[in-house]
Parts: C-alpha cells; structure tokens; sequence
C-alpha cells in the first residue's frame, strides 16, 4: 500500500479526469444537463468522502484491511460513474 498522501493523490487525479469527462460530455449531450449536473456532484461527494476517511481511519479495523476496504469500495463507485458516463 502507498502511504496515505500517495493514496490522496490518487483519488484527486482519478476524480479530476472522471470531472473533466463529464464538462466534454456537457459540452456534446446540451439535452442531459441535469444528469451531468447530477454526475458531476456526485464525483465532488465521493471525492470529498474519500478522501476524509483516507485521512481518519475508523478505530477498531487494522489499516490493512481498512485501507483494502476503502480502495474496493473507491473502485465499484468509479466504475458506476464510467458506466454511466460512456452511456450519456
């Protein structure tokens, strides 16, 4: 595992591009506005979201696990957001 500001870098590049897919996709779908407006605040949610319990790990759970958790869970939302982002 990389340490916790390699982690945060991460999050931040992977959530800029999903953002910047979403302004061109803005930029070609005039008539899903309000989906992409919906798209792109949830982006800033889950990054805001991961990037906080990146820096506050919940006691009680070992790091290891607690981070392999966190990078799953980072990953299936990613993946939602794709998706739904390649059928605009």
């Amino acid at each position: 595992m990389a340490n916790k500001r390699e982690l945060k870098k991460i999050i931040n590049y992977i959530c800029q591009d999903l953002f910047s897919e979403c302004v061109a996709a803005s930029l070609y779908n005039n008539n899903k506005k309000d989906e992409i407006n919906a798209l792109l605040t949830s982006i800033v949610i889950i990054r805001n979201d991961y990037i906080c319990r990146v820096s506050h790990i919940e006691p009680g759970i070992k790091p290891k696990a607690y981070f392999r958790n966190l990078k799953d869970e980072f990953t299936t939302q990613i993946e939602e957001i794709t998706d739904t982002i390649s059928n605009l």
